[in-house]
């Protein structure tokens, strides 16, 4: 059966994902390279993992969240739709049977806020881990006078971190912000549809959604 190993030394994908970086940075945008695709892809699966779901589900949603952002190597936007296209063509070739292939592409092109839906429990393991992804790192601009207000969001996270409780069913998010770059409205102004998203993907998987800022719970 098809490993995330396997996707991972995938020259294709790797190329994809030097792609999906270079066009990012030259954009200005948060980045979305390799070490994001890593990060997705083993906390999807320590999501479905930690909640007692099956040894080849979690294989399916690190699989789904390494490849998620892979659509960007054609444009930003979109790029869950187009993401899926270019997994199916990939995933097929290196022989993962079409049931598995539908799991993986579904929760890809489910990911973004705008468009996307929890359709299984790989689509909502990969919306959690994907939108917990805060953090100053990833910002690529030097200049905080051209920083965006994401860009800014993300620069003030200093720390985050998601705790998965079997146990409570419960799915909290941590984070930590310098709020002297940015208030913790500015948080909820712009990521209040990522939030809501992942509260979606918590129920899906029969658990709550809890997000804490600075010590504080919020939700």
């Amino acid at each position: 059966m098809l490993k995330l190993e396997d996707v991972r030394e995938n020259p294709q994908v790797a190329s994809l994902l030097q792609r999906v970086q270079e066009n990012l940075k030259t954009m200005g945008k948060i980045t979305h390279d390799e070490k994001h695709a890593h990060h997705v892809g083993n906390l999807s699966y320590h999501i479905l993992k930690v909640l007692g779901y099956s040894q080849r589900e979690a294989e399916l949603a690190a699989i789904a969240g390494y490849l998620h952002d892979i659509g960007n190597a054609i444009n930003r936007y979109d790029h869950g739709r187009t993401g899926a296209l270019l997994a199916f063509h990939i995933l097929m070739k290196m022989g993962m049977p079409p049931e598995e292939v539908a799991t993986v592409i579904a929760a890809i092109g489910n990911h973004e806020e705008r468009s996307g839906y929890t359709v299984s429990n790989v689509a909502a393991a990969v919306i959690l881990a994907d939108k917990s992804n805060v953090h100053r790192s990833r910002v690529h601009k030097g200049d905080p006078a051209t920083f965006t207000t994401r860009d800014r969001v993300n620069y003030a996270a200093t720390k985050s971190f998601l705790d998965v409780d079997p146990e409570k069913r419960e799915i909290i998010m941590h984070l930590e912000i310098d709020t002297s770059i940015c208030s913790v409205m500015e948080y909820f102004e712009i990521f209040l549809t990522k939030m809501l998203l992942c509260r979606r993907a918590a129920n899906f998987l029969n658990c709550r959604f809890g997000l804490v800022i600075n010590g504080t719970r919020f939700l």
